[in-house]
């Protein structure tokens, strides 16, 4: 069982029991799914409702449905089984990303140290060639291969 980080609960939503999670998971489509279990503090609650509101994803659990009954939560990090998330071969998580060997399109080599977040929608990869290099994750210019262990990066984006 290897558990993924998703995010943190950072408050509860209404008198229902509904908690809200700061998540910047890449998949969460995948992980907030009805039925899927999420791992808080070793124990594992199942998601019985979902959908996101003002940039949170909220998330009521088991059979909770007052607010009292999930206020323990509060302020818990959030994980899911890599299981549970049933990726398909191309999609990679951020961290397996890590020690990834970078090419550029003029076969230059590089790996992959740190994945970052330098603003809430902006993501970057922090390469170390002969020097280090910070590239946008989020652009057409970067191609994964999950079978290589390699990232395809446009020379423009490295000079």
């Amino acid at each position: 069982m290897k558990l993924i980080y998703l995010g943190q609960i950072t408050s509860t939503h209404g008198i229902k029991g509904e908690l809200k999670i700061k998540s910047n998971f890449t998949y969460k489509d995948k992980a907030f799914k009805i039925g899927n279990k999420l791992t808080i503090d070793n124990k594992d609650y199942i998601i019985r409702s979902y959908r996101v509101h003002k940039g949170f994803d909220m998330v009521t659990l088991n059979n909770y449905h007052d607010i009292n009954e999930v206020l323990f939560l509060l302020k818990k990090k959030v994980y899911i089984d890599i299981d549970e998330l049933k990726l398909e071969k191309e999609e990679v998580l951020d961290e397996d990303l890590i020690n990834y060997q970078a090419l550029t399109t003029q076969g230059k080599r590089g790996i992959i140290k740190e994945i970052f977040y330098a603003s809430p929608t902006n993501k970057i990869i922090r390469i170390l060639f002969d020097k280090e290099v910070l590239v946008p994750m989020n652009t057409p210019l970067i191609t994964i291969n999950p079978d290589k262990k390699e990232v395809i990066i446009d020379d423009i984006l490295v000079k």
